[in-house]
């Protein structure tokens, strides 16, 4: 017994001391790292040749980046469950976009539309009539209004708009309900068939499936197809708000399209309700989903909105947003046909929603979900093959533990004894400001050459052609920063050890993402596990070869093993950035004319080089030169420089196969103004043109020579919404116009225009009253002159809403038999001194849209549009703009 006591405290000592002479091994190396400036000659053989590093770095990229696209092609990646029918499915969207354009109000929206689903509806009743399910169907044609703050904040007005609801449930009945949402209208001079057909036809075959199952559901599912989506989120408003069923609506999932086929995506969960991103996991067979988009979607930065955001704020229900993102190049536009629509595509969301839905409707949780009501989710999926999801409370430990490993990791080289310590610390800052330096580099680089190519005329050249951008912008963020680190490396940093600067680099770069992850942390954003993954991934795998690297510095074997170590954050990474572009991208071919575009794609490259590049930096100083990587980015950028600035690559494209139009609003108007007796003042007419981006009509004026500066437009700051028919609140975005004088349009149904009354109040308030008849599409703009101000009117809440300018934009819409729109308002004029009664004290002025019927077109304007080339979309109709002061 005192033998092996004996025994094991010799080996207690021997393990003692290995372990301080490993530590002081440690110091020994660092302190050669510091002393190598000037005494210790470089050893060649711990180094890459500059080949190895390029070939390791872009193979790496390269690899990860066809892994992320083979991912998102492959649209079904498991065994479908088979009971969800693709084809069928196919011929609904294909019978519903076989009429065309299904704008609110229309004979195809209101009447065809309306009667082939309740007809399907019928069919499914009548096959499922001996289940143990029972299908109520009810049509609501709602009247209301509201206020909302997109689009710089405007009121929305709808009259008879059109929802058809269909309730499923068990024949004993049921009290708790799913909500699934989708909508049959589309925009005008587009089939709708992404956006939101597809939607639609997906849910009739749901609806099918479930009503013929055996097994009663534990609760009812509301299949809700509402025609009035387009026009701003109008007939969710009136469901939500008007319908009976809705008081029996615990949480809801709603089908959207921001693109044209492809995955459907789950952007948006919540609010809080974690059981609903649960149950997503759980139960889709092809999970693809992101948390990071989420939280980008309802920053604001996507210039769109969804029926999500109506039941959130006016139904105070929690729900899941699916869209569809790929091709959002013809989003909106006539290109958005069936035939673009993989059926695959329309399989896989078949399959999830179905098998959601079915998870949702037997669970527990939907009979009292505010039980499970708080607390939020992380969740993403790795390349569709599964979703990780855990509690967002979870992912705060998580988060904080990953912090302090980083701290004691960089910490225990601070806290060396003698001078070590100060040194490295010293050198870290140092190291830490020299990165800095060369992301400020390259982003200034970067958007100067962006603003260089803006004006030569070359905006958007990478529209049809992503890559050049990437060649472009990339080529010199990547070599501005490779410059910076090269200038530090020779003369900063003189002859220190490469091997030295090597792991502090890589420790740089574990201190910027450890620094990312807590400020995520702190404000609470479920992002944060995108810095977690950054900085957990790295960190083990050099832990893990530090040996090795110790043994033989930077071998093939060290470098690959490396780079496996960053495999699971880079590819997620990467399916980020794929994400961002895909969306971002077509978004600047219809985000106005005012955001130069270039500089916005400039930035998001160069976040996505200075992403990519954090740990290469590791590679660049085990490189033993960089002159050939410094070459080949300059001559990578001088070549597409110079093709750029030649006109090489044309924004847009008119080939059916991958079409990248250019899109235009033209509007053949006519304008009256009205002085204060009601008399007509002045009047005009022509064809109102609007440029949707950057590039205004540079390449169709030398198509159609007469659309030029000559007829510009100008905003009139006195007349309200710059005396234009705008249709929606948007003059902030495109004020690149044109107006090219043309015959006066007689519509077969003009606008009729009253004031009905005027009163004043005990208040001083002046209360007017009207009443207008007109298409199915009005705006009505009211500017108030200086010092006068709306104390009240009839719609929303009665408060009245401005919009970024100070005026107030109303949109209305109606369905069919709809009666005259009356409204009032309540202004509150300046002291009698400062009145002027023979001058007025607002501005009045009501435009009138024509979608559909007769009224929607004249030979001007399809003569005109026969000019355009055949790689632009004009979106055109007949409108009118009245004016009127009180």
């Amino acid at each position: 017994m005192e033998r092996d006591s004996t025994v094991r405290r010799i080996r207690a000592q021997q393990n003692q001391n290995q372990q301080n002479q490993e530590h002081s091994r440690d110091e020994a190396n660092a302190m050669n790292g510091f002393r190598s400036r000037k005494h210790k000659p470089e050893v060649s053989a711990q180094l890459l040749s500059e080949t190895s590093a390029v070939v390791l770095m872009l193979g790496f990229v390269c690899v990860l980046w066809v892994l992320v696209l083979i991912s998102v092609q492959q649209l079904v990646i498991s065994r479908s469950t088979g009971q969800f029918n693709s084809v069928r499915a196919r011929k609904h969207l294909e019978r519903i976009t076989s009429v065309g354009p299904r704008t609110v109000g229309s004979p195809e929206n209101e009447v065809v539309t309306v009667q082939y689903l309740l007809d399907q509806v019928e069919q499914i009743r009548a096959e499922s009539r001996t289940g143990p399910h029972s299908i109520t169907v009810d049509v609501q044609r709602p009247t209301g209004s509201f206020s909302i703050d997109f689009l710089g904040g405007f009121t929305s007005v709808y009259a008879r708009v059109t929802n058809i609801a269909v309730r499923l449930e068990p024949k004993t009945g049921a009290q708790h309900f799913m909500l699934a949402n989708c909508h049959f209208d589309s925009v005008a001079n587009s089939p709708g068939a992404s956006d939101d057909a597809v939607s639609c036809s997906v849910m009739l075959e749901v609806l099918h499936s479930m009503a013929n199952l055996s097994t009663p559901l534990k609760h009812g599912v509301i299949f809700l197809f509402n025609g009035a989506e387009e026009n701003i989120l109008q007939a969710s408003h009136g469901f939500i708000t008007q319908h009976p069923w809705a008081q029996q609506v615990r949480a809801f999932v709603n089908l959207e399209a921001a693109g044209v086929g492809g995955k459907e995506v789950v952007f948006q969960t919540g609010p809080e309700n974690p059981w609903l991103v649960q149950a997503y996991v759980r139960a889709a067979v092809h999970p693809f989903a992101s948390v990071v988009g989420q939280e980008v979607f309802q920053s604001g930065v996507i210039p769109s909105d969804t029926d999500f955001r109506i039941y959130r704020d006016f139904g105070n229900i929690p729900g899941i947003d699916l869209a569809f993102i790929e091709n959002g190049y013809i989003y909106h536009t006539k290109y958005d046909t069936p035939e673009r629509i993989h059926i695959d595509s329309i399989q896989r969301a078949g399959d999830n929603i179905l098998s959601v839905l079915k998870h949702l409707v037997m669970s527990d949780e939907l009979a009292d979900s505010s039980e499970y009501r708080h607390g939020n989710m992380v969740f993403f999926d790795l390349l569709g093959l599964t979703v990780v999801a855990y509690p967002a409370r979870v992912g705060t430990i998580i988060n904080l533990m990953a912090a302090v490993a980083t701290v004691i990791y960089l910490g225990r080289k601070c806290l060396m004894t003698s001078s070590v310590g100060r040194r490295y610390t010293h050198d870290l800052a140092c190291a830490v400001c020299v990165v800095l330096l060369g992301w400020f580099v390259a982003l200034l680089s970067v958007l100067i050459v962006a603003l260089l190519v803006t004006l030569t005329g070359r905006s958007m050249f990478w529209y049809t052609h992503f890559y050049a951008a990437v060649c472009l912008y990339g080529s010199v963020a990547a070599g501005k920063m490779l410059l910076i680190h090269t200038l530090a490396k020779n003369l900063y940093y003189g002859s220190a050890s490469r091997v030295y600067l090597s792991d502090l680099f890589f420790d740089v770069s574990l201190l910027l993402w450890c620094c990312a992850l807590l400020f995520l942390t702190q404000r609470g954003l479920c992002s944060a596990y995108v810095p977690m993954m950054m900085v957990v991934f790295p960190l083990a795998s050099k832990l893990m070869l530090r040996k090795h690297f110790r043994a033989r510095g930077a071998s093939l074997q060290y470098s690959v093993l490396y780079l496996v170590g960053l495999t699971v954050p880079y590819v997620h990474i990467m399916f980020l950035i794929w994400v961002v572009f895909e969306i971002f991208t077509p978004i600047l071919g219809r985000s106005g004319t005012e955001i130069p575009p270039d500089v916005v794609l400039a930035s998001i490259v160069t976040l996505a080089t200075v992403i990519l590049s954090s740990y290469f930096m590791h590679f660049i100083y085990l490189s033993r030169c960089t002159k050939r990587m410094l070459a080949g980015l300059g001559s990578v950028f001088t070549l597409m420089f110079v093709l750029v600035c030649c006109g090489l690559f044309f924004p847009y494209s008119g080939d059916p196969s991958s079409p990248r139009p250019k899109r235009v609003f033209v509007q053949h108007t006519t304008r009256r103004f009205h002085a204060l007796d009601g008399s007509l003042q002045s009047s005009d007419s022509g064809l109102w043109i609007n440029s949707l981006d950057y590039t205004g009509m540079q390449h169709v004026t030398p198509h159609i020579p007469e659309i030029n500066d000559s007829i510009r437009t100008h905003c009139q700051d006195q007349l309200p919404y710059c005396g234009f028919p705008w249709f929606l609140p948007v003059k902030f975005l495109v004020k690149k116009n044109w107006y090219l004088p043309a015959p006066e349009v007689s519509p077969e149904a003009p606008l009729e225009f009253r004031l009905v009354s005027r009163q004043e109040t005990e208040q001083g308030s002046v209360k007017m009253t009207f009443e207008v008849k007109g298409p199915t599409h009005m705006s009505l703009y009211l500017l108030p002159d200086t010092g006068v101000s709306l104390s009240g009117w009839s719609f929303g809440d009665g408060t009245p809403q401005f919009d970024l300018s100070g005026e107030y934009f109303i949109f209305y819409s109606h369905g069919l038999h709809a009666p005259a729109w009356s409204f009032w308002f309540e202004i509150q004029s300046p002291t009698a001194s400062e009145a002027s009664p023979d001058e007025g004290s607002i501005s009045l002025a009501v435009s009138a849209h024509y979608f559909s019927g007769p009224d929607r077109r004249s030979d001007p304007l399809e003569s005109f549009l026969k000019r355009f080339p055949d790689w632009t979309f004009p979106s055109s109709w007949i409108s009118t703009y009245h004016m009127y002061r009180y």
